[in-house]
C-alpha cells in the first residue's frame, strides 16, 4: 500500500495462495517440474495505482515489492501469477518478465525463480 503525506491511497496490491494447472504452463517449464497437476503459485489479486499518480513508477515498487514478497514466503510456491484486467496491463506485465498462461491471453505468470533475480539485479520498479 501507498498513501501520500496526507494518508491518501494511492496504490496498493494483494497477494493470496493459489495454484495453476500443470498443463497450462508452457511445455518447457512442464517438463522441469514434478507431474503434479497442479504446482503452488502466489495469485495477484489486484494492483491499482490511482489514475492521478499512474506512470511514475508506483505500480512497477509495488510489483517489486510483491514479488519480494512471494520470494521471501516461507510457503513455498513455484509462480507469482495475475489477471490482467486489459491491454495495457498485459503490457505492463510482459515489460516486466511475465508470461501469458496457455489458457487465456489475460492470465500472465512470472516464475519466482526468474522474480528473485529481477528483484536482486533491481531490474523490476525500473
Amino acid at each position: 500500500m501507498a498513501l501520500n503525506s496526507h494518508r491518501q491511497l494511492l496504490a496498493y496490491y494483494t497477494l493470496a495462495s493459489a495454484s495453476v494447472l500443470l498443463d497450462q504452463l508452457p511445455s518447457a517449464i512442464q517438463k522441469k517440474l514434478p507431474r503434479y497437476a497442479a504446482v503452488p503459485a502466489v495469485r495477484m489479486g489486484r494492483l491499482a495505482v490511482d489514475q492521478g499518480h499512474r506512470h511514475k513508477g508506483l505500480g512497477s515498487a509495488l510489483l517489486a515489492d510483491a514479488l519480494t514478497r512471494a520470494c521471501r514466503s516461507e510457503i513455498t510456491a513455484f509462480t507469482l501469477i495475475v489477471d490482467a484486467k486489459d491491454q495495457e496491463a498485459i503490457q505492463f506485465y510482459r515489460h516486466h518478465g511475465f508470461i501469458s498462461l496457455s489458457n487465456n491471453g489475460q492470465s500472465l505468470f512470472l516464475p519466482l525463480a526468474s522474480a528473485a533475480g529481477l528483484v536482486h539485479s533491481k531490474k523490476v520498479g525500473s
